[in-house]
């Protein structure tokens, strides 16, 4: 499925509707160049679990947990893994087996890891449809 977003906010926005209809155990896949809006889109998906405090990249500790919603929420951002294994030292297993949302940054990077059955989602940018214009499209996985 494709969506065009041509703001923050359109990015935000479909976010959102992902964490309203997330279910327990869903696991999103982000993949993004720098600045396409993966943390937006990451932001607009806590605020739709109910999430209310502030979201942000963990960058420097690989994952984010958040519990004030209607389901647990782990953000996840592997942009500085060096190897796959420095994610089972952390419990990677643990979290996306559980109960609860988990949503992962640079996904890509840890391929062998992720799950067979999970939600991506790849934004892309096109300058020429305009600065502030991504493409946002979503698989579901399950293989």
């Amino acid at each position: 499925m494709k969506t065009e977003s041509f703001s923050a906010e359109d990015t935000y926005a479909y976010g959102k509707e992902c964490g309203l209809a997330a279910v327990p155990g869903q696991v999103f896949c982000l993949y993004g160049d720098l600045g396409t809006g993966k943390t937006v889109f990451t932001q607009g998906l806590a605020a739709g679990l109910g999430i209310r405090e502030p979201v942000s990249s963990p960058t420097f500790t690989i994952v984010q947990t958040y519990e004030d919603g209607r389901l647990p929420f782990f953000h996840f951002d592997v942009y500085r893994i060096s190897d796959p294994e420095e994610m089972m030292e952390i419990g990677f297993d643990d979290y996306i087996e559980g109960e609860g949302v988990c949503l992962i940054e640079w996904a890509g990077l840890i391929d062998e890891l992720l799950p067979e059955k999970r939600t991506e989602i790849i934004i892309e940018k096109d300058l020429d449809r305009g600065f502030d214009y991504r493409l946002i499209t979503r698989k579901e996985i399950d293989q």
